[in-house]
């Protein structure tokens, strides 16, 4: 049963799909293909996030971790995880493997939260993007609200933890 509700999802995708294919044959094959292209794309974007994940597991220890992005980092480490943020340019789906390793190294969850935050709303190649239809007054108005609401989430969210939380997520994220 455990495993039934582990891969809930799936079973329905594959249930569906299966159905589509004997009921209305056309689609069936249409929707299999659907499946299988983004189950690709899927596996092709994730690759190269783990490798990057595990060559920062090896090479990153996690003293200069705590230095570069831990409790006592202060603006160093708001201003590390803000620009490791607004460079990415994978899918949102890609971060959270990532969130996982700089919580495992010993990031400060605020920071983490900041990666997170400006990767989702202020990555530059949306901001390039965003120029170019929308014009620079927009683009601008639009980065200094997600910049405050970017650094407010990581805030009242890092302040709203108590250090049972907080462990919880430490713990969680080593069991990685």
């Amino acid at each position: 049963m455990r495993i039934f509700k582990k891969h809930l999802f799936l079973i329905v995708v594959l249930s569906a799909n299966f159905a589509a294919l004997i009921f209305l044959p056309q689609t069936g094959i249409k929707s299999i293909e659907f499946t299988l292209k983004n189950f690709m794309n899927f596996l092709f974007m994730l690759a190269p996030v783990f490798i990057c994940i595990g060559l920062m597991d090896v090479w990153i220890d996690r003293e200069t971790m705590v230095k570069l992005m831990g409790k006592n980092s202060n603006s160093k480490g708001i201003l590390i995880s803000f620009a490791f943020g607004v460079v990415t340019a994978v899918p949102l789906y890609a971060l959270l493997p990532v969130a996982g390793m700089l919580l495992k190294k010993g990031s400060k969850i605020s920071n983490v939260l900041i990666f997170i935050c400006s990767s989702a709303s202020i990555r530059i190649p949306l901001l390039l993007f965003e120029v170019s239809y929308m014009g620079w007054k927009f683009t601008a108005v639009r980065f200094v609200v997600n910049l405050f609401i970017v650094f407010a989430i990581a805030i009242i969210i890092d302040k709203n933890l108590n250090e049972k939380d907080k462990n919880e997520i430490y713990d969680n994220a080593y069991r990685l």
